[in-house]
């Protein structure tokens, strides 16, 4: 049988147990996951880029409401509720679809944890009563029970998480389960970035914490496609699982850049910074994460010194993962089956480069700095392909059911 023949033309179909017609339903569902999930990535950046992260005050409703207020009655009804907070309809709109985008996410996740484990009865149970949970914990916090909402939370977390840590017939089963319990957590950062006014730690966390989800999706989707290391040569797994690390170390750099409002700290300078190669800065200040509850952070609290730190350690950290990422994208174009992900990966590293250089340059447009944020999302999918790529073939992916 041909290399082609195990993997498919393009690593996809065949190779591992359970991977043919069950698997590509799987991986199918995966990538409409994966696709959404970097809309609802985008779409975050899109909605602290255009400074919309407290658009609706309040959560899980916005102004009182399902959607937006857009009747001269519902704006005045806001506006009286929420004094501190005047309704501004632009930035509503943008933070309740990045809320409904994220919502109908849950739900493809919900859907893999529950298909993945279907064939056994308690296992349904088990993951069913989380959902059913997290309603409850919702109810709790908006009836002003907060503590008690998030301690139902942590039940639900922790009946999936159990499930995830026991159920050992399911590789990607098991996967499935953890996503699901990631993506609640996930749904309680949404909450507290509004509620916390957008704490640079949370708007941080809730960052790492969509990518995190996006880097999970994919790799579920390569393995279930049924990606996996069938002898080829291959470059050595742990170069990829560095180039991963280096490249979740920098979003959340990035990420720290973003919630500090430090962009444009060196002015529109590159690359030096404010005409100088080492300008003043404040290490000690930008490295503080938590700064107490109850300020506002929109438009960011710091002072230009500790701006323009946190700026250079994201500019000088960038220099370490083009190094090693640049690196292995050119070992991967000398071998013949990973010639194409080598390519991606270089085109894409190429691209990230050039959109945080004109970010500076041209004042941060919107466009451009949203651009930036995804193309952050799309390494981290090539990287994960080539982690799955490079990942021993696994008979136990999809339980079997009894019988």
């Amino acid at each position: 049988m041909t290399q082609e023949t195990r993997t498919g033309r393009f690593g996809f179909g065949g190779g591992e147990a359970r991977t043919g017609w069950a698997g590509n339903r799987y991986a199918i569902v995966a990538l409409v996951a994966v696709a959404l999930c970097l809309v609802v990535v985008t779409l975050g950046a899109y909605v602290r880029l255009t400074h919309a992260g407290l658009g609706c005050p309040d959560w899980p409703g916005c102004y009182g409401q399902v959607t937006w207020p857009t009747q001269p009655h519902q704006i005045e009804r806001a506006n009286e509720a929420f004094p501190e907070r005047p309704v501004e309809i632009g930035k509503a709109w943008r933070e309740v679809v990045h809320r409904m985008a994220a919502g109908v996410l849950i739900l493809l996740v919900m859907g893999l944890a529950f298909a993945t484990h279907w064939h056994v009865r308690h296992r349904r149970w088990q993951i069913a009563s989380a959902p059913v949970l997290v309603g409850l914990a919702t109810l709790l916090y908006t009836a002003e029970a907060p503590w008690l909402g998030l301690g139902t939370l942590g039940l639900a977390l922790a009946i999936l998480l159990h499930g995830a840590a026991t159920w050992r017939d399911s590789a990607l089963g098991r996967l499935a389960v953890v996503m699901f319990a990631l993506i609640l957590v996930q749904a309680l950062f949404g909450k507290w970035t509004v509620t916390l006014k957008l704490k640079p730690i949370i708007v941080t966390t809730h960052l790492l914490g969509g990518m995190t989800m996006f880097a999970l999706l994919s790799y579920f989707m390569f393995r279930a496609a049924g990606w996996a290391h069938h002898g080829e040569y291959a470059p050595k797994r742990a170069a990829i699982v560095v180039a991963i690390v280096l490249v979740a170390i920098q979003i959340a750099l990035g990420g720290w850049v973003t919630s500090n409002y430090a962009a444009l700290a060196c002015g529109m300078d590159f690359p030096k910074c404010s005409g100088r190669w080492w300008p003043p800065m404040d290490f000690a200040q930008a490295a503080v994460l938590w700064r107490g509850i109850g300020v506002d952070f929109e438009g960011g609290v710091l002072d230009a010194e500790a701006r323009t730190a946190i700026q250079m350690a994201h500019r000088l950290f960038a220099l370490v993962v083009i190094g090693h990422v640049g690196m292995l994208a050119i070992r991967m174009l000398g071998m013949p089956v990973w010639r194409r992900l080598g390519i991606a990966l270089g085109v894409l590293l190429a691209a990230q480069v050039a959109l945080g250089i004109s970010n500076v340059w041209f004042g941060l447009p919107i466009a451009v700095a949203t651009a930036h944020n995804g193309g952050a999302a799309l390494l981290l999918l090539v990287l994960m392909g080539m982690l799955a790529k490079s990942t021993k073939p696994n008979d136990r992916l999809f339980a079997r059911p009894a019988g």
